[in-house]
């Protein structure tokens, strides 16, 4: 399963970005995940969507502010992320497992993308 994430980059503290995961593999909708990581730190859960994209879940620290949804017909989940905050600058994963359920922990997805870099300056 090939997944690649984009839309990452250079953005000022208070900006917004849009990153979109691509799942170039399946053309059938999967629960998809959101994870970010910084050097020295383990990988954290962000955001979470079913396959049918009527459950979604959030990190505390990103509630309110991201909003991750799915496009079917590009088998794409976008995650826009918005009032940015320094403390946002990581790598940011997506993640998919074939299953009806979401889940948070990162342990329970079985296919990972190779990441793309979000960085916020104040």
């Amino acid at each position: 399963v090939q997944l690649e994430e984009s839309g990452g980059g250079l953005v000022q503290a208070g900006g917004s970005l849009r990153l979109t995961c691509t799942d170039r593999t399946r053309t059938y909708a999967v629960a998809v995940g959101w994870f970010r990581q910084v050097p020295g730190k383990e990988r954290e859960f962000v955001s979470g969507i079913n396959y049918i994209g009527d459950t979604t879940i959030y990190s505390d620290s990103v509630k309110g502010r991201f909003i991750i949804s799915r496009d079917d017909a590009k088998n794409t989940v976008n995650l826009q992320m918005n009032s940015l905050k320094p403390e946002d600058t990581a790598v940011y994963y997506c993640a998919s497992r074939e299953n009806v359920l979401i889940d948070q922990t990162e342990d329970w997805y079985t296919d990972w993308g190779q990441g793309t870099q979000v960085t916020v300056y104040s």
